[in-house]
């Protein structure tokens, strides 16, 4: 969970499956599946495209430096080994994604809402506030961040839409992705609030542009850092290593179950043949 988005619930595609595996098979319970599925998958899909058309946007631009271009892909690279070498997923799947990691409170709702607001919607109205205004200063300075928080997001839907990934390396998405973007706000707030000077002559328009500039990113560290230091490190990242152990020692059970019962009929076969020898 980074805050900004629920990827780690249930994703509306998978709800309606969930609710449709409970109605007996037919041929219409079937087209019904179908036109459900593919209208939640319609939606899912919008969404995906626009986060693709803003990270290409955003790398065509010029505007995100190349060290925050290259970060998606290493990430990328990092998530795949951890998951196949570190945290692979139960072999009953895991969570499948299915599942929520964290199950929150109508507080902890408002906070994501709030998350969403502050850290996506208002800094891509500064964007195009800037490139209406030809602030390219503006422009240049949110950019970075409104690319990465566009590959975090479009990185945990499809990560929570697949049941290949553990709990554990489902965290490290918005983990390692709230850090680098963490010393990004910081160059953001060092661009507009000293780096950028006004004019003694600026317009009450341009005095409340760039305070509104300023007020924005110090809003994004402060949140980002709380979403940081107090809930993904010392809530999120536990609670998603708990419920990976919890699966594995099931499994493990399980398993150990299932030998002991394969060998008792084993045995009683054994024991059987061996009286019936006797008996002849």
């Amino acid at each position: 969970m980074s805050g900004l988005s629920l990827a780690v619930g249930q994703r509306p595609d998978q709800e309606a499956t969930a609710e449709l595996s409970n109605v007996p098979p037919g041929p219409a319970s079937k087209g019904q599946g179908q036109a459900v599925i593919g209208s939640a998958m319609g939606s899912l899909r919008v969404i995906e495209l626009q986060l693709v058309a803003f990270i290409i946007v955003f790398s065509a631009s010029g505007l995100v430096p190349f060290l925050d271009l290259v970060f998606p892909a290493f990430a990328t690279l990092y998530i795949l080994a951890l998951s196949r070498f570190a945290f692979p997923a139960a072999a009953s799947g895991g969570d499948g994604g299915g599942r929520e990691l964290f199950e929150g409170s109508r507080t902890f709702r408002a906070y994501v809402v709030a998350g969403t607001s502050v850290g996506l919607f208002l800094p891509l109205a500064y964007v195009l506030g800037g490139f209406a205004r030809g602030d390219d200063h503006a422009v240049r300075s949110a950019t970075p961040h409104l690319f990465l928080l566009s590959c975090q997001i479009l990185t945990e839907n499809v990560i929570a839409g697949m049941g290949i990934f553990s709990p554990p390396v489902r965290a490290m998405v918005p983990l390692l992705y709230t850090v680098r973007r963490v010393f990004v706000i910081i160059d953001w707030i060092y661009d507009v609030w000293i780096n950028k000077t006004l004019p003694t002559n600026a317009s009450i328009n341009d005095v409340a542009w760039a305070w509104f500039g300023r007020s924005l990113a110090t809003a994004n560290l402060l949140y980002f850092s709380i979403n940081l230091f107090a809930f993904l490190i010392p809530r999120f990242l536990p609670r998603a290593f708990e419920k990976y152990l919890t699966e594995r020692k099931e499994i493990y059970a399980k398993t150990a179950e299932d030998k002991m019962a394969r060998a008792t009929t084993e045995q009683s076969g054994g024991d059987k043949s061996g009286e019936g020898k006797k008996m002849n």
